[in-house]
């Protein structure tokens, strides 16, 4: 009889063939029973082809998206299929330290809490260090997310079922950080783990390395999230102070 997944791995990937083997490696070399489902995102480069040489059928599976439907739905194509009791996120131009999800499956299961996160080290593109480290605080409540986006999405290892309530919506504004948000509003404050077992790839064309895009972006979400001009104005200003202190 097989073994129950602890955690499922959504790794969506769109032309990361420079990068994407890395991070499938750093997800095997993790010692917890896992799957990782891949979701390629209609590449035009070899990165499925670099995926499909790990694809197995069983702990990692490749998913081929009929056309390019964007980084949310792409998650949340993985989440539908997850099987495990939690979700990991990765992105494919990302990696993982060794031990990372039997650590923040160790802590959820002595908090109880719905999601964990932990600190990251920034990279360069060819993956030496930049020398610089985002931490995490231990506890990370609705209000303190609503000032700042502390959760690095690669990540995060959450409960299944609070993923499968909400998933991802709106590419176009903070996808992850909107998810956030909805399960640390209905479950209570997530858990941060303030090692640096994300390996955070500064790479060229992420949407979140624009600064005044990602400061729209921003803005949008308090918009969408129903907040009136002001209430928005006022979070935004936390956000603009938090994001320089944090890359200071």
């Amino acid at each position: 009889m097989q073994k129950e997944v602890q955690v499922s791995v959504v790794m969506p990937a769109y032309n990361a063939e420079e990068y994407i083997a890395d991070a499938i490696e750093s997800v095997l070399s993790q010692d917890v029973l896992l799957e990782l489902l891949i979701i390629d995102d209609c590449s035009t480069d070899h990165t499925a082809e670099i995926a499909g040489r790990y694809a197995d059928g069983e702990k990692v599976i490749l998913l081929r998206n009929e056309r390019n439907r964007g980084v949310a739905e792409s998650r949340n194509r993985g989440i539908r299929r997850a099987s495990g009791r939690y979700v990991a996120f990765l992105d494919a131009d990302d990696w993982w330290a060794q031990g990372k999800l039997t650590a923040q499956c160790r802590v959820l299961e002595e908090t109880d809490r719905a999601l964990c996160c932990t600190g990251r080290e920034l990279m360069n593109p060819d993956g030496t260090s930049q020398d610089k480290i985002i931490e995490v605080p231990a506890e990370i409540t609705y209000s303190m997310l609503l000032k700042t986006n502390s959760i690095p999405c690669s990540s995060v290892v959450m409960r299944t079922e609070a993923a499968k309530e909400f998933y991802m919506c709106h590419d176009e504004l903070h996808e992850d950080y909107i998810l956030w948000l909805r399960v640390l509003k209905k479950y209570g404050a997530a858990c941060g783990l303030n090692e640096p077992l994300l390996k955070s790839r500064m790479s060229r064309g992420g949407k979140s390395r624009n600064k005044l895009k990602s400061a729209k972006m921003q803005f949008g979400v308090y918009r969408y999230l129903g907040f009136g001009v002001f209430r928005s104005c006022y979070y935004f200003l936390m956000y603009v102070f938090h994001g320089v202190r944090k890359y200071m």
